[in-house]
């Protein structure tokens, strides 16, 4: 008999009803029935899971890489600017299997990168995101510069803090910490000296590449930014890096 307790089971029962002759020449139904496992809602592994993040990641900077090439400000200044974005996805890409970095660290160089094409298409100085909080806070320029190069400093700490780490260069935290301050720094202080280089190269490039908007400090403020960037990110996101660093396990230090 058909119970209630079978629709409990993870087998039910399917019911069939033929037709069997008799010996006495009528005929008779019999029930057969035969066991089929149910389905189980599937399930995403970790390992989808993450590679549905990743490729996610990389849909939404394609998107934006090509909608920021579509009619810019002007070709020369929207080459500079994500040029680091194309310099990025050369190394990444191919590298993605055998030195796969952490989801944190994915997605902040995916929203630094977003940061580098919109205002490669605006020009920093004219990012409508930025003169809008410039006219809200009755501010005289647009700050959107600024937050580029927090994120100059934000974003290559943890990356300088991950392969630090994994390829075992610095054992102890605190050279660890000033280590990578000193790196994005450095970077930063490159960065400068290209967009100088480029100012001088070309005469168009020097006012919407510089973005100094009439201020005479702004190298300088560009430079503290990225540092404040740098500690802030080590402070806030060290923890949360190291608990990611730990799940890659053993490959993460084996990779080469």
């Amino acid at each position: 008999m058909w119970s209630a307790k079978a629709e409990l089971s993870p087998f039910v029962a399917e019911a069939k009803l033929r037709l069997f002759p008799t010996s006495s020449g009528s005929c008779r139904f019999r029930q057969e029935g035969r066991k089929l496992r149910l389905r189980t809602p599937h399930r995403l592994s970790p390992y989808h899971v993450v590679m549905k993040l990743h490729l996610s990641l990389l849909l939404i900077v394609v998107v934006v890489f090509g909608w920021s090439g579509i009619g810019p400000h002007d070709y020369l200044t929207w080459f500079l600017e994500v040029a680091p974005v194309i310099i990025g996805a050369v190394i990444l890409i191919p590298t993605y299997r055998r030195f796969r970095l952490t989801d944190l660290l994915y997605v902040l160089l995916a929203i630094h990168a977003v940061i580098l094409m919109v205002g490669g298409h605006y020009t920093y100085a004219e990012v409508p995101l930025g003169e809008w909080v410039k006219d809200a806070l009755d501010i005289e320029r647009n700050h959107y510069d600024r937050l580029g190069h927090f994120a100059q400093g934000f974003v290559p700490a943890i990356l300088a803090r991950e392969i630090l780490l994994r390829k075992s260069v610095v054992s102890g935290r605190a050279w660890l910490f000033t280590i990578v301050v000193s790196i994005c720094l450095a970077f930063s202080a490159v960065y400068e000296l290209i967009e100088w280089t480029a100012a001088v190269l070309s005469a168009e490039a020097a006012e919407s590449f510089l973005g100094t908007q009439g201020d005479v400090f702004d190298t300088q403020k560009d430079m503290a930014l990225a540092l404040v960037g740098a500690i802030v990110a080590q402070l806030v996101l060290g923890k949360l890096h190291d608990r990611q660093l730990a799940r890659l396990g053993g490959s993460a230090g084996s990779d080469s």
